[in-house]
């Protein structure tokens, strides 16, 4: 399983989750990437860097019940689904683009989300492959440290 796969199942945890989410055009973004001609890799490396931010911001939206952040996320996974070219993205996301830029200003979150936004900051900043991967990777690594149970544990004592 590649780790772009692995960031995918580990941000998408829940069967409804992965019902809705884990589609063969999410699942196959990067292996898309990996096959695509040369005509074709710029939007291929958009898809599978839509599926990375997409994880990140369901993996925040999941750590603190961030009702902004599961709408961004659903708008970035509505875009990898449907988006047929690079300017086709930037439409369908540049419609909602109040959305995240509520995303940073309206936003609390912990250490782990701050390192989740951080991420995602990364992710959209990546502009070759291999800074890409190393962002998935780190994506990875942090997905599998959170700890959604103390959120819930803070909220029963509430």
């Amino acid at each position: 399983m590649t780790a772009y796969e692995t960031l995918l199942r580990l941000a998408y945890r829940a069967p409804a989750d992965q019902s809705r989410y884990l589609t063969p055009a999410a699942l196959g973004a990067y292996a898309d990437f990996e096959r695509a001609s040369a005509r074709e890799q710029p939007f291929r490396f958009e898809v599978w860097r839509l599926g990375v931010a997409g994880s990140l911001l369901h993996l925040l939206a999941e750590l603190g019940d961030f009702e902004l952040a599961r709408r961004a996320a659903e708008v970035l996974h509505r875009a990898l689904s449907t988006a047929r070219s690079p300017d086709d993205i930037d439409q369908q996301i540049g419609r909602e683009a109040k959305l995240f830029d509520q995303l940073y200003t309206n936003l609390y979150v912990n250490d782990e989300g701050e390192e989740l936004l951080d991420l995602f900051a990364r992710t959209l900043d990546a502009d070759a492959p291999a800074l890409l991967e190393a962002v998935q990777a780190e994506a990875v690594d942090v997905a599998h440290e959170l700890d959604f149970e103390a959120e819930a544990d803070e909220e029963d004592e509430a």
